[in-house]
């Protein structure tokens, strides 16, 4: 291969050309394969790298459009203005006003942040502390670390202030006031109740309402979804059509087995036309249990009154 002294201008116009490149694609570009030359001459003309992919990717500050919070994204590859991404998150939590948790970073930075956040901590560039069993972390100036702390206290507060705040710290006694007033509402009143509590909360607000209230955690987040999204219908508790099916639509054969059961068991005048039994609906409910028919006494009402069978009370 012949070497060529690699020209400034000549890699300007190739990040005008392409505008990330890794190192390698940069050296086959310029017929070179020595590193040094490639960074002493990015050097000269203010280079960036990536903060994602491992710092594979470089490009040109002048390149960069910077959001608001100092990162640039061309290609699914983020730059920071920071540098690299320990540099990145010192820099978001020194100057944060609550600090951050690794999942609010992740969520700002779009890659994975704890192995960063535990290089700085291990260094001693940033303080640390649990709050809601998450750890979250603080700038190192002293100053800031306590304005930090105590926005973030403020903040904690804020989002459990109502009847959702610090469960696992309130009494019993108000626990069971919640309960209480929690059983005196409708299916879909519940189902909405619980929604709109756990959207207080946050996250994991969905499964600490449900292990407070009894229910289901997709039910809690129904019932957030339909209230926020304005689905919810005044007149009804239900949806036309929902709810369980009545066990003598769902199994046919439950009101036949009972007709056949009551086969013998019915008399009836002629003139009248009546019908009665002394077979309770407790019996019939516990002969079909015997042929493995689970059904309630109430199923078997619902039989009698079908066929117009009356049942007759011992005097």
């Amino acid at each position: 291969m012949t070497f060529q002294k690699v020209d400034k201008q000549e890699l300007l116009n190739l990040f005008k050309s392409n505008k990330i490149n890794t190192l390698s694609e940069l050296k086959a570009a310029l017929n070179t394969n020595s590193s040094m030359t490639i960074f002493r001459k990015l050097k000269e003309i203010e280079y960036i790298s990536s903060y994602s992919h491992r710092g594979k990717y470089y490009s040109l500050f002048d390149i960069a459009d910077f959001d608001h919070y100092g990162l640039w994204s061309y290609q699914s590859v983020w730059f920071s203005k920071y540098g690299n991404l320990v540099e990145t998150v010192n820099d978001f939590i020194d100057n944060s006003t609550a600090g951050y948790s690794a999942k609010e970073l992740e969520s700002i930075l779009h890659v994975e942040v704890k192995h960063a956040l535990l290089n700085l901590f291990k260094k001693n560039r940033v303080e640390r502390e649990k709050f809601d069993k998450v750890y979250v972390y603080f700038s190192k100036d002293k100053k800031k670390y306590r304005s930090q702390r105590l926005v973030r206290k403020d903040q904690v507060a804020d989002i459990y202030l109502d009847l959702t705040c610090e469960i696992d710290k309130h009494s019993h006694e108000l626990k069971a006031a919640i309960v209480l007033f929690f059983s005196l509402l409708d299916e879909k009143q519940r189902r909405l109740f619980a929604g709109l509590e756990s959207f207080k909360m946050g996250h994991g607000g969905d499964k600490r309402i449900a292990d407070l209230l009894g229910l289901d955690v997709h039910t809690v987040a129904k019932g957030r979804t339909e209230l926020f999204a304005e689905n919810v219908e005044i007149e009804r508790t239900r949806k036309k059509g929902a709810g369980r099916k009545p066990v003598e639509k769902k199994t046919p054969k439950v009101i036949k087995e009972i007709e056949r059961l009551m086969k013998y068991e019915t008399a009836g005048d002629p003139i009248t036309g009546l019908k009665w039994t002394r077979k309770t609906t407790q019996k019939i409910a516990a002969e079909l249990k015997s042929i493995d028919i689970k059904v309630s006494p109430n199923t078997g009402r619902k039989a009698f009154k079908r066929n117009e069978i009356f049942i007759a009370r011992q005097l």
